[in-house]
Protein backbone atom coordinates (compact mmCIF):
# COMPACT_ATOMS: atom_id res chain seq x y z
CA UNK A 1 0.00 0.00 0.00
CA UNK A 2 1.24 3.85 -0.44
CA UNK A 3 0.95 6.25 2.00
CA UNK A 4 2.09 10.29 0.75
CA UNK A 5 3.41 12.45 3.86
CA UNK A 6 4.81 15.80 3.76
CA UNK A 7 7.97 16.85 5.55
CA UNK A 8 6.53 18.76 9.03
CA UNK A 9 9.16 21.85 9.87
CA UNK A 10 6.55 23.05 12.49
CA UNK A 11 6.13 20.96 15.89
CA UNK A 12 4.86 21.26 19.26
CA UNK A 13 1.39 21.22 20.94
CA UNK A 14 0.09 24.25 19.65
CA UNK A 15 1.60 23.31 15.76
CA UNK A 16 0.01 20.15 15.81
CA UNK A 17 -3.26 21.46 17.07
CA UNK A 18 -3.37 23.64 14.09
CA UNK A 19 -2.73 20.98 11.92
CA UNK A 20 -5.59 18.80 13.34
CA UNK A 21 -7.98 21.95 12.92
CA UNK A 22 -6.77 21.90 8.64
CA UNK A 23 -7.24 18.55 8.19
CA UNK A 24 -3.78 16.88 8.78
CA UNK A 25 -2.58 14.26 11.46
CA UNK A 26 0.89 14.93 12.65
CA UNK A 27 3.32 11.89 12.74
CA UNK A 28 6.94 10.53 12.77
CA UNK A 29 9.09 8.38 11.01
CA UNK A 30 11.89 6.53 12.85
CA UNK A 31 14.38 3.58 12.27
CA UNK A 32 17.28 2.84 10.18
CA UNK A 33 20.33 4.86 9.96
CA UNK A 34 18.15 8.07 8.98
CA UNK A 35 17.27 10.71 12.06
CA UNK A 36 13.86 10.80 12.94
CA UNK A 37 11.76 12.72 10.18
CA UNK A 38 8.23 14.52 11.37
CA UNK A 39 5.47 14.51 8.94
CA UNK A 40 1.55 15.13 8.24
CA UNK A 41 -0.39 13.65 6.51
CA UNK A 42 -4.22 13.90 4.95
CA UNK A 43 -6.13 13.40 7.67
CA UNK A 44 -9.37 11.54 5.48
CA UNK A 45 -6.92 9.52 3.50
CA UNK A 46 -5.52 8.41 6.54
CA UNK A 47 -8.47 7.12 8.77
CA UNK A 48 -9.84 5.25 5.70
CA UNK A 49 -6.22 3.36 5.26
CA UNK A 50 -6.55 2.53 8.81
CA UNK A 51 -9.48 1.26 8.69
CA UNK A 52 -7.79 -1.78 6.19
CA UNK A 53 -6.27 -4.81 7.76
CA UNK A 54 -3.67 -4.67 5.34
CA UNK A 55 -2.75 -1.17 6.36
CA UNK A 56 -1.99 -2.79 10.04
CA UNK A 57 0.36 -5.82 8.55
CA UNK A 58 1.78 -5.18 5.48
CA UNK A 59 5.20 -2.93 4.07
CA UNK A 60 3.76 0.21 3.41
CA UNK A 61 5.66 2.50 0.92
CA UNK A 62 5.88 5.69 1.88
CA UNK A 63 6.51 9.08 -0.37
CA UNK A 64 8.12 11.85 1.17
CA UNK A 65 8.83 15.15 -1.72
CA UNK A 66 8.71 11.99 -4.69
CA UNK A 67 10.87 9.74 -2.87
CA UNK A 68 9.68 6.58 -1.75
CA UNK A 69 10.93 4.47 2.14
CA UNK A 70 9.34 1.15 3.20
CA UNK A 71 7.75 1.34 6.39
CA UNK A 72 5.85 -0.64 8.88
CA UNK A 73 2.81 1.43 10.84
CA UNK A 74 4.23 0.86 14.41
CA UNK A 75 1.72 3.13 16.42
CA UNK A 76 -1.47 5.55 16.05
CA UNK A 77 -3.70 7.34 18.97
CA UNK A 78 -7.20 7.91 18.29
CA UNK A 79 -9.25 10.76 20.33
CA UNK A 80 -11.37 9.69 22.94
CA UNK A 81 -14.44 9.65 21.30
CA UNK A 82 -14.48 11.21 17.88
CA UNK A 83 -13.21 9.73 14.69
CA UNK A 84 -10.25 11.63 14.38
CA UNK A 85 -6.63 10.67 14.29
CA UNK A 86 -4.58 12.05 16.68
CA UNK A 87 -0.79 11.46 16.33
CA UNK A 88 0.72 7.91 13.55
CA UNK A 89 4.28 6.41 13.91
CA UNK A 90 6.19 4.53 11.67
CA UNK A 91 9.12 2.75 11.40
CA UNK A 92 11.56 2.26 8.62
CA UNK A 93 12.22 -1.51 7.68
CA UNK A 94 15.58 -2.58 5.83
CA UNK A 95 14.99 -5.63 2.90
CA UNK A 96 18.18 -7.46 4.72
CA UNK A 97 16.20 -7.32 8.68
CA UNK A 98 14.12 -8.97 9.86
CA UNK A 99 11.06 -7.71 11.91
CA UNK A 100 8.59 -8.95 14.28
CA UNK A 101 5.22 -8.18 13.61
CA UNK A 102 1.47 -9.28 14.66
CA UNK A 103 -0.47 -10.46 11.91
CA UNK A 104 -4.08 -10.98 11.64
CA UNK A 105 -5.76 -14.29 11.83
CA UNK A 106 -7.74 -15.45 9.12
CA UNK A 107 -10.13 -18.68 10.86
CA UNK A 108 -11.32 -20.90 7.97
CA UNK A 109 -13.49 -24.06 7.60
CA UNK A 110 -15.21 -24.07 10.87
CA UNK A 111 -18.28 -25.11 9.71
CA UNK A 112 -16.89 -28.07 7.60
CA UNK A 113 -15.72 -29.60 10.34
CA UNK A 114 -17.21 -32.94 12.39
CA UNK A 115 -17.01 -31.12 15.36
CA UNK A 116 -19.68 -28.39 14.08
CA UNK A 117 -21.87 -30.42 11.53
CA UNK A 118 -21.89 -33.76 13.21
CA UNK A 119 -21.93 -32.64 17.33
CA UNK A 120 -23.61 -29.38 17.19
CA UNK A 121 -20.17 -27.00 18.63
CA UNK A 122 -19.90 -23.83 18.48
CA UNK A 123 -16.09 -22.75 17.80
CA UNK A 124 -14.38 -19.48 19.47
CA UNK A 125 -11.46 -17.55 18.50
CA UNK A 126 -9.33 -17.27 21.04
CA UNK A 127 -6.99 -14.82 19.76
CA UNK A 128 -7.04 -12.71 16.76
CA UNK A 129 -3.12 -12.36 15.77
CA UNK A 130 -0.20 -14.13 15.79
CA UNK A 131 3.53 -12.43 16.28
CA UNK A 132 6.16 -13.80 13.85
CA UNK A 133 9.46 -12.47 12.75
CA UNK A 134 10.47 -12.87 8.90
CA UNK A 135 12.21 -10.50 6.16
CA UNK A 136 10.14 -7.56 4.81
CA UNK A 137 9.61 -9.40 1.57
CA UNK A 138 8.20 -12.79 3.65
CA UNK A 139 5.51 -10.68 5.63
CA UNK A 140 2.07 -12.15 5.13
CA UNK A 141 -0.80 -9.63 5.55
CA UNK A 142 -2.35 -12.15 7.22
CA UNK A 143 -2.37 -16.18 8.32
CA UNK A 144 -5.06 -18.96 7.63
CA UNK A 145 -5.93 -20.77 10.17
CA UNK A 146 -7.81 -24.75 9.27
CA UNK A 147 -10.49 -25.40 11.53
CA UNK A 148 -11.43 -28.21 9.92
CA UNK A 149 -9.87 -30.98 11.89
CA UNK A 150 -11.10 -29.61 15.16
CA UNK A 151 -12.14 -31.70 17.86
CA UNK A 152 -14.77 -31.39 20.91
CA UNK A 153 -12.86 -30.09 24.08
CA UNK A 154 -9.54 -29.72 21.71
CA UNK A 155 -7.97 -26.56 20.98
CA UNK A 156 -5.66 -25.30 17.72
CA UNK A 157 -2.72 -24.28 18.99
CA UNK A 158 -0.18 -21.55 17.75
CA UNK A 159 2.36 -23.94 17.05
CA UNK A 160 -0.69 -26.22 14.50
CA UNK A 161 -0.62 -23.78 12.67
CA UNK A 162 1.71 -23.87 8.90
CA UNK A 163 3.41 -20.90 8.08
CA UNK A 164 4.03 -19.59 5.26
CA UNK A 165 8.01 -20.19 3.80
CA UNK A 166 10.42 -17.61 5.93
CA UNK A 167 8.20 -16.77 8.48
CA UNK A 168 8.53 -18.12 12.27
CA UNK A 169 6.32 -17.45 15.40
CA UNK A 170 7.60 -15.78 18.24
CA UNK A 171 6.52 -16.86 21.56
CA UNK A 172 6.59 -16.13 25.28
CA UNK A 173 8.04 -17.73 28.52
CA UNK A 174 4.38 -17.11 29.79
CA UNK A 175 2.83 -18.31 26.65
CA UNK A 176 4.44 -20.81 25.11
CA UNK A 177 2.40 -22.48 22.70
CA UNK A 178 -1.12 -20.33 22.83
CA UNK A 179 -4.39 -21.51 22.15
CA UNK A 180 -5.73 -19.85 19.27
CA UNK A 181 -9.48 -21.41 18.69
CA UNK A 182 -11.43 -24.48 20.48
CA UNK A 183 -14.61 -26.37 19.86
CA UNK A 184 -16.90 -26.65 22.66
CA UNK A 185 -20.90 -28.02 23.12
CA UNK A 186 -23.21 -25.66 24.26
CA UNK A 187 -24.62 -25.76 27.72
CA UNK A 188 -28.23 -25.93 26.51
CA UNK A 189 -27.55 -28.57 23.96
CA UNK A 190 -25.55 -30.19 26.36
CA UNK A 191 -28.22 -30.49 28.99
CA UNK A 192 -31.24 -31.28 26.01
CA UNK A 193 -28.95 -34.62 25.22
CA UNK A 194 -28.93 -35.64 29.06
CA UNK A 195 -32.70 -34.86 29.29
CA UNK A 196 -33.44 -37.18 26.06
CA UNK A 197 -32.54 -40.50 27.36
CA UNK A 198 -34.25 -39.76 30.68
CA UNK A 199 -37.67 -38.64 28.53
CA UNK A 200 -37.26 -42.17 26.37
CA UNK A 201 -36.83 -44.31 30.00
CA UNK A 202 -40.07 -43.03 30.94
CA UNK A 203 -42.42 -44.12 28.45
CA UNK A 204 -40.34 -48.15 28.79
CA UNK A 205 -41.22 -47.97 32.62
CA UNK A 206 -44.83 -47.13 31.97
CA UNK A 207 -45.20 -50.04 29.75
CA UNK A 208 -43.12 -52.83 32.17
CA UNK A 209 -45.69 -51.22 34.60
CA UNK A 210 -48.70 -52.23 32.66
CA UNK A 211 -47.84 -55.50 32.05
CA UNK A 212 -46.97 -56.08 35.27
Amino acid sequence: MKVVAFERSVQGTGASRRLRNSGKTPGIIYGGKDTAVAIELDHNALFHALRKEAFHSSILDLEIGGKEQKVLLRDYQMHPFKPLVLHIDFQRVSATEKVHMRVPLHFTNAESSAAVKLQGAVVSHIATELEVSCLPADLPEFIEVNLAAIEVGHGIHAKDVTLPKGVTLVLHIEQENPVLANARIPAVKSADTEAAPAAAAAPAAEVAKDKA
